[in-house]
C-alpha cells in the first residue's frame, strides 16, 4: 500500500506546481516536502518527477500515481460525506423474530414504509435458534428471543414480556376443568405444544397428561390463521398475546384469565458493540415501543 501521508504530499506538490507553496499548503516545511516525495519514489521504486531547475513535470511513473493519489482523495471525501450524513430514512434493516411478534410489528415497519421510500425493511419469523444464529453471523441487524443472550458476540435488552394466553370463542365461560377444555378440542400449531405444557401444566397441574395426548380439533402451521376456527366456535387454542391482539377477527375470541399466568420475557438483541446505524436505530425504537406496550 502506498503510504497515505507521502501520497498526499505529493498530489498536493502536482497541483501547487511548487515545492514552497505545497509547503505552505499542507503547513511543512520545503524539506520536508521533498523528504516525503524521495520516500514515495523509494517506495514505488520510480523516478515520479521530471526536473528542469526549479521547476519539474510528472514523469509516466509519476502520472499514474497522481492519478491514484486523487481517486484516494476523492474516496476519502466520499467517506466522510457519508459518515457526517447517516440517513435514518434510507438503506437496510433486517430484523427476525416468532411469527407471532412478526404479526405484532409488521404493520409498524409498513407504515415506516411508507413515510419513508428508500427505507428497506426484512422481517423474518424464524426459530430462536435461528434468530440468535443469524444476530452473531451479521445477517440479521436485531433480533428478539425470549431470553438473555447467552453467545459472546451478542449483547441485549429486556424490553417487556409476551403473555400466553388461553383462546376461547367469544362468549364462552371460563372452564374449572381441564375436561371441559378437552371436551373442546384443542387447535393445534407447531408451537402450542410447549405454550400448553406451560399454561395447561401450571394451572391443571393434577389433571393435565402432557401435550402430546391432548385431544386435538384441528392443525395449522400458519401463524395468522390459528385464531380462524376458535373465532368460528371450534375449539380452543394457546397463543402468545402479540399473535391474539393482531388477530383481524380479535372481538371474534376470548382470553381467559388464569390463576397463574405465564409471561416470556423479550430480549432485542444486537451484535456485541455494533455501532447500529440511524436507520437501525428508528426501528430498533419501534419495535422496543411495540413490545413495551404489550
Amino acid at each position: 500500500m502506498l503510504n497515505a501521508l507521502w501520497l498526499e504530499t505529493f498530489v498536493t506538490l502536482c497541483e501547487t506546481a511548487h515545492f514552497t507553496r505545497a509547503a505552505a499548503a499542507l503547513n511543512m516545511t520545503q524539506p520536508g516536502v521533498s523528504q516525503h516525495i524521495r520516500k514515495l519514489e523509494a517506495q514505488v521504486g520510480e523516478a515520479l518527477l521530471s526536473r528542469d531547475g526549479k521547476s519539474f513535470t510528472p514523469t509516466p511513473a509519476g502520472e499514474a500515481v497522481l492519478a491514484i493519489g486523487k481517486r484516494r482523495r476523492d474516496e476519502d471525501r466520499e467517506l466522510r460525506r457519508t459518515l457526517r450524513h447517516d440517513d435514518p430514512d434510507a438503506g437496510q434493516v433486517s430484523v427476525a423474530c416468532s411469527g407471532s411478534i412478526a404479526l405484532l410489528l409488521y404493520p409498524r415497519f409498513l407504515a415506516l414504509m411508507a413515510d419513508a421510500p428508500a427505507l428497506l425493511l426484512m422481517l423474518e419469523a424464524a426459530p430462536e435458534a435461528r434468530v440468535v444464529e443469524g444476530v452473531a453471523e451479521g445477517r440479521f441487524d436485531l433480533g428478539i428471543i425470549s431470553h438473555p443472550p447467552a453467545h459472546p458476540r451478542l449483547e441485549g435488552e429486556s424490553v417487556g414480556q409476551d403473555e400466553l394466553c388461553l383462546i376461547l370463542p367469544r362468549g364462552a365461560a371460563a372452564p374449572v376443568s381441564l375436561a371441559e377444555l378437552e371436551a373442546l378440542g384443542f387447535v393445534a400449531h407447531p408451537d402450542g405444544f410447549a405454550h400448553a405444557d406451560e399454561l395447561l401444566g401450571a394451572n391443571f397441574p393434577d389433571d393435565y397428561p402432557g401435550a402430546e395426548r391432548l385431544a386435538w380439533r384441528s392443525f395449522i402451521n400458519q401463524i395468522g390463521q390459528i385464531p380462524a376456527p376458535v373465532a368460528r366456535g371450534i375449539g380452543y387454542t394457546i397463543l402468545p398475546r402479540s399473535g391474539v391482539d393482531t388477530y383481524p377477527e380479535r372481538d371474534r375470541l376470548c382470553i381467559v384469565p388464569l390463576p397463574r399466568p405465564v409471561r416470556h420475557d423479550l430480549w432485542l438483541i444486537q451484535r456485541r458493540n455494533r455501532q447500529l446505524p440511524a436507520r437501525a436505530e428508528r426501528v430498533r425504537a419501534q419495535i422496543g415501543e411495540a413490545l413495551r406496550a404489550l
